[in-house]
């Protein structure tokens, strides 16, 4: 692979970047209790930090996607850069909860901009034969954010104050601009007409759905976080019907309809993280409360699957490279259904490594599916539709996360009811988090059939 140097640019800037989202999202979570202190927040307001951010990115991704087509990615890829750094900064200077909640609104329109349009970069300046390679490499330096940041951030939050995190996390952005604007290719649109043909009806609607579902499926079991969610399918499907009526529509439905390895690709990506997403979340209420791990020790123990993941993904994107990427997937989705097994045999005296264990299946299985399921979604599509791909991936990535949360929070408040996690509390956290597990292997088992079911696009024949 002949790297130019406008190459090696994109790709440092593509690298960065999907290292700056995630290493904020884990750091933060450290900073939280800090935040909660100095600005007094309850923790209905203290959560809305975390989610403005989620629902926003969820939003605007298609419709930044799309932008990116019609108007250039790496011109959105610059703008969200430089819009994530504003609202990052915004942040660090944050002087009450409600400036900090919107300084995230504002980070998340960045962060939409970075997650529509990174992949698609790398897909539009290097070749097909090489492509799943620095996919690879993209997926790792995501996983290596999701590693440096609770020890990192733990570090900077201990050391100084939960400001640093923010300000931190502006150096590798700065890193990222000035690298992106170092590739002077002038950019082809995929057509003439701009913002003229944005769909903006449909955005709308989209964001709507969103907005209805995820919110609703996060107060789940409530009898309104029903009606929301069912609101949120009810114009999923009026989206969906509205955008296959459009010239120029924000998603192309047709492609989940006409285009079966996309279609699969994104439905096994939906699958594999929400079953796993909340799976950190939950062993790490196990190992704080029923073995009582300091939250350093829990980072420690936990740590064990993103390394994993970091260390598999770049071999794995290499390889789909040469070996048709749904075998690959699917056989890191049989790995995380292996170790999700595992630790549904979890009990007060399991021994931490056994956890350790289950982790690395779940991070070998992760990194083998990850980057060859993207390598497999960005090669099932024509290069104009680049963005629109790279923004419905994430998509799904986003409404895995929170299908993977609402589920676990519905679990917890059925076999446990609204109580505290205490000593006389334990047996029934214990069944709900085995419940849970089991159910996320039940689903990792069936989303190895989604994997398989895709064809293999031609572009990735052998």
């Amino acid at each position: 692979m002949e790297l130019t140097r406008e190459r090696k640019l994109i790709l440092l800037a593509s690298t960065l970047a999907s290292f700056l989202t995630p290493f904020m999202g884990s750091a933060l979570n450290l900073a939280l209790p800090g935040i909660a202190r100095e600005f007094r927040l309850s923790a209905v307001t203290l959560g809305w930090t975390v989610t403005a951010y989620l629902l926003t990115t969820a939003v605007l991704l298609v419709p930044f996607g799309k932008l990116a087509d019609l108007l250039g990615r790496r011109k959105v890829f610059m703008t969200g850069i430089s819009v994530f750094l504003a609202g990052t900064l915004f942040c660090g200077l944050s002087f009450s909860g409600i400036w900090l909640i919107v300084a995230r609104l504002i980070q998340g329109i960045g962060g939409a901009m970075i997650f529509s349009t990174s992949i698609a970069l790398l897909a539009s300046h290097f070749p097909a034969e090489n492509r799943g390679q620095v996919l690879g490499i993209n997926v790792a330096a995501t996983y290596t954010g999701l590693s440096l940041g609770p020890v990192l951030g733990g570090l900077l939050v201990h050391h100084f104050s939960w400001r640093s995190v923010f300000f931190f996390t502006l150096i590798p952005g700065l890193l990222a601009l000035f690298m992106v604007s170092g590739a002077y290719r002038k950019e082809q649109t995929s057509s003439g007409e701009g913002l003229s043909g944005f769909d903006f009806t449909g955005s709308l609607i989209y964001g709507a759905a969103l907005v209805s579902f995820m919110l609703g499926f996060s107060r789940l079991p409530a009898g309104y976080g029903f009606a929301l969610t069912a609101a949120g399918v009810v114009l999923l499907w009026v989206f969906f019907h509205y955008e296959s009526r459009q010239s120029s529509p924000v998603m192309e439905t047709s492609l989940f309809m006409k285009n079966r390895a996309f279609a699969f690709s994104n439905l096994a990506a939906l699958i594999n993280y929400s079953s796993t997403f909340a799976v950190g979340y939950l062993l790490s209420l196990y190992l704080q409360y029923i073995h009582g791990f300091s939250p350093r020790t829990a980072g420690l123990v936990l740590v064990s699957q993103p390394v994993v993941q970091a260390i598999f993904s770049p071999a794995a994107g290499k390889a789909s490279d040469r070996i048709e990427p749904r075998i690959l997937a699917s056989a890191g989705m049989g790995l995380t259904a292996t170790g999700l097994l595992a630790l549904n045999f979890i009990r007060p005296e399991t021994s931490p490594v056994w956890i350790v264990v289950g982790l690395v299946f779940l991070g070998g299985g992760f990194g083998l599916f990850s980057s060859p399921n993207t390598n497999a979604v960005m090669g099932s599509v024509d290069s104009r539709k680049y963005g629109v791909a790279s923004a419905t991936l994430a998509t799904m990535r986003m409404l895995g996360q929170m299908f993977s949360l609402g589920l676990t929070m519905m679990i917890m408040s059925v076999v446990m009811g609204n109580v505290p996690i205490v000593p006389e509390t334990y047996p029934a956290f214990l069944k709900s988090l085995r419940v849970t597990l089991s159910i996320f292997a039940a689903l990792n088992v069936l989303g190895i059939f989604a994997s398989l079911a895709r064809k293999a696009p031609e572009s990735l024949k052998k």
